[in-house]
């Protein structure tokens, strides 16, 4: 799974908020299309500059995140409650730090690396497309696709191993709507666990703060064919694995 390249983003006090409609950029907005443009659009109707500094709170398979991020210092905590106790993860620009009831634990690096790579990866799917144009991402407009009637621009996301973590060598694809500039798709490569490839639907999009949070349905394929994944989606050859869902998300942005 990707981690979070520098781990831009959010954490506390949260305050409930209405959705509202998105502000989608019209299609006669967009310079001529190349990668970068596509991508800073995407950005800009996701939630563009509200993401560079605000806090936020959601809940994700019973457990609690909250994020902050301000002037490019972060500070994300996960927090629930198993067989040991209360515990709380923490992870800053300093690094990550584990508590259970309360009591620092000492941990193998091997979990900080394991834990850090969880907090972050569910932050960064939460908050796309933001976080693409980080230094270390290396982007290619692949072309045009049409994807049950619609067409998108069709992005391709490498990394540099300078920077782009653990996973440097995951691979993405990004379907962006070309009408709305929203980013409807996703798919991705992953080493972790014996490796695999994910395709993501997105679903349930909702503006809060004017940010717009999406679920996912998130499949898994049947063969190899990463490059032309949707076509393995539009033939309805994927099998739905899970439901990516964030609930009672709460933001102030500034």
């Amino acid at each position: 799974m990707r981690t979070l390249l520098p781990l831009l983003f959010l954490s506390l006090a949260f305050l409930a908020c209405e959705s509202k409609q998105s502000g989608d950029i019209s299609s006669s907005e967009v310079p001529v299309a190349n990668a970068q443009t596509i991508v800073d659009r995407a950005i800009e109707v996701h939630g563009g500059e509200r993401f560079e500094n605000l806090e936020m709170a959601f809940r994700f398979r019973d457990r609690e995140y909250t994020a902050k991020r301000e002037d490019g210092q972060y500070t994300y905590t996960r927090a629930f409650t198993d067989t040991l106790g209360q515990v709380k993860d923490v992870l800053t620009n300093s690094g990550f730090s584990r508590t259970i009831n309360g009591k620092r634990q000492s941990l193998p690096a091997e979990r900080v690396k394991a834990f850090t790579a969880s907090v972050n990866s569910v932050i960064y799917f939460a908050l796309l497309p933001f976080g693409l144009n980080d230094p270390a991402v290396q982007k290619q407009l692949l072309g045009t696709v049409t994807i049950k009637g619609i067409p998108y621009h069709k992005i391709k996301v490498t990394f540099k191993q300078d920077g782009g973590g653990e996973d440097f060598q995951d691979e993405f694809l990004y379907w962006m709507n070309q009408e709305k500039g929203t980013m409807d798709y996703l798919a991705y490569t992953y080493a972790t666990e014996g490796g695999g490839i994910r395709f993501r639907k997105a679903i349930n999009p909702k503006v809060i703060q004017g940010i717009r949070f999406q679920d996912y349905i998130n499949y898994e394929p049947a063969g190899n064919n990463f490059l032309e994944i949707e076509k393995d989606f539009e033939a309805g050859n994927l099998k739905e694995l899970s439901r990516i869902e964030l609930q009672d998300i709460k933001v102030r942005a500034r």
